[in-house]
């Protein structure tokens, strides 16, 4: 078993585990809660004050769409204080600053570096920055917190991690199911074998729009919709994929040894370079597959990992589980139902001598009782801060940074090239 996050010392203790749930749907309600949780975990720390030494003063890069997400739940997150914002994009940058009383502005993320007092900074911006700036970061002693993808490419995941490594420094990555109590308990129920051996998992994500978004001027396309342009993004890979590439690597245990898949743009025939449609087929080193697929002109099925084993199939989207041998009947009402519908059936001449595979009509049992309203981001930032003020990093998180973002990568490639594309012989973690 890997030692990234698959210890329930790190994330979740079983004989806590209702207690641990019943808080987190609180959603960081109160400095209390953080304080009264369980000491293995990651959203534990000292009593939270107004003290300047209980304070983590972060500073955001990139106050765009997902940057917003993050500026509205810090503002709410005890004992955060956002020091600075930064945005080359002047009304992301003053529309952020109006949110955020005392906050400095800069335009250049290396001035915000070397701003003093600083704890960590937030990267929120286009792919293809991610890499340059968790280096300029590290380098300045700051702790990080990177949304996903990890990086742009292969080799660039490499240098953040040969970077962190030397850095003794948080570092946390935006992949929020992590942290989600609904997922936590899947992970659990699928370690602990409840649905056997995990033979496959697919997963999709599956939406209906354009992925455009307006322009005041023309100048300004490629800046605000730079996920749809191959210099900055690799689109449904890194923004969607990630995520549930993340939570099957995390299930498993592992990284795949190759992926194959195709891609194309058969809607979106606008100008875009990204693909609109992708499929593809993640092989592991145990036989089991991972099947992915993504598309923007269809949201009838929408978004899930579904988890199967030969007992049963966890949804973890849903918050779902669905036993494959449900228990049996009581004794007699099991010999009738034989007796009727099994040792004396007979199949009509002319009749089908088979009974279709259809999908069962099931409603499944939920993975936690309560209701769970965050889906983790709140969480995340959270432990985040409470790891800076701690000053231990949250194990494993490097780790799920680049497996995922290398897994990603090498379907962009796989997809390109249109051929089988082996994980990097001797990527370093």
């Amino acid at each position: 078993m890997d030692p990234d996050l698959s210890s329930s010392s790190v994330l979740i203790g079983r004989e806590h585990r209702r207690d641990f749930l019943k808080r987190l749907a609180l959603v960081v309600g109160s400095s209390s809660l953080l304080a009264e949780m369980p000491w293995w975990s990651p959203l534990r720390a000292a009593p939270v004050s107004d003290s300047p030494a209980d304070r983590v003063r972060i500073g955001l890069i990139g106050v765009g769409s997902r940057g917003n997400v993050h500026l509205a739940h810090l503002l709410r997150t005890p004992g955060v204080e956002i020091a600075a914002l930064c945005d080359d994009y002047e009304p992301h940058l003053q529309a952020g600053l109006a949110k955020v009383k005392g906050a400095k502005g800069f335009s250049d993320y290396r001035q915000m570096l070397d701003m003093p007092g600083l704890d960590g900074v937030l990267i929120a911006t286009p792919l293809y920055l991610h890499a340059r700036m968790c280096l300029d970061a590290f380098s300045a002693g700051k702790n990080v917190f990177c949304e996903k993808s990890l990086a742009y490419t292969i080799e660039e995941c490499q240098a953040i991690a040969d970077a962190h490594r030397g850095s003794n420094k948080v570092f946390q990555i935006g992949h929020q199911r992590m942290f989600s109590p609904v997922f936590l308990r899947a992970y659990e129920l699928v370690r602990n074998g409840t649905i056997g051996p995990v033979t496959q998992i697919r997963a999709y994500w599956h939406r209906n729009n354009n992925w455009r978004r307006p322009v005041p001027s023309p100048d300004l396309e490629r800046r605000i919709n730079w996920r749809l342009y191959r210099a900055y993004s690799c689109g449904l890979m890194t923004e969607l994929a990630s995520h549930h590439m993340q939570v099957a690597n995390w299930y498993l245990g592992a990284y795949p040894i190759s992926c194959a898949g195709f891609g194309s743009i058969n809607y979106w025939k606008d100008g875009r370079e990204v693909y609109d449609n992708v499929n593809l087929v993640y092989r592991y080193a145990n036989g089991t597959s991972v099947v992915y697929d993504s598309m923007i002109s269809n949201k009838f099925y929408g978004m899930e990992i579904q988890v199967m084993g030969p007992r049963g199939t966890i949804e973890a989207e849903r918050g779902r589980i669905y036993s494959e041998n449900p228990p049996p009947p009581a004794g007699i009402v099991q010999l009738i139902n034989g007796i009727e519908h099994g040792f004396f059936d007979t199949v009509p001449i002319g009749g089908p001598s088979w009974v279709p595979d259809l999908k069962k009509d099931v409603s499944g049992d939920p993975l936690v009782d309560e209701k769970i309203t965050d889906d983790g981001t709140a969480l995340e930032l959270a432990a985040y801060a409470n790891s800076i003020r701690q000053g231990k990093p949250i194990p494993g998180m490097m780790e799920q940074a680049c497996r995922a973002g290398v897994c990603v990568l090498m379907g962009e490639t796989a997809m390109e090239q249109q051929k089988e594309i082996a994980w990097p012989e001797g990527f370093r973690i």
